[in-house]
């Protein structure tokens, strides 16, 4: 099962960010994607930043209080955040995700450019379709 990589399973087409983008603007993408949060990519596509559902509820509640919001991407998302390679193995993955908070992580390339997005879904998906292989096939897990 450690063969089984995330490349297979990513998504090559993740909603983005860019460090300029209005909060307002970043969260209509995040409802219209329904993916939890996405990078924030430089004009390289290189990802410097992350930006979450709970980094815009924040703001999106601060500027209720004061009936007002000129918040940005760049002054909410978490700089530098954790990527993954293409070539790590979905169970590596899986573990991370069963004790980190990330639900999605950015899966980069060469010069952290981005290649894509893995989520909780991809890897349940992947860890699944893996066992039901196995099944077909007569393996028996202990």
């Amino acid at each position: 099962m450690q063969s089984i990589k995330v490349a297979d399973y990513l998504n090559h087409r993740p909603v983005t960010f860019t460090v300029e983008m209005r909060i307002e603007s970043a969260v209509e993408k995040l409802l219209q994607s329904a993916q939890s949060g996405g990078p924030v990519i430089d004009n390289n596509k290189r990802v410097i930043g992350f930006l979450s559902e709970q980094d815009c509820l924040r703001k999106m509640l601060e500027a209720t209080y004061q009936n007002e919001s000129h918040s940005v991407v760049g002054d909410v998302m978490t700089a530098n955040p954790v990527c993954v390679s293409p070539h790590d193995s979905i169970v590596q993955i899986a573990d991370k995700m069963t004790v980190n908070k990330p639900k999605l992580y950015p899966v980069v390339g060469e010069e952290g450019v981005l290649m894509g997005v893995i989520s909780r879904a991809n890897v349940l998906l992947a860890i699944d379709k893996h066992l039901h292989d196995a099944y077909a096939s007569g393996h028996r897990f202990v």
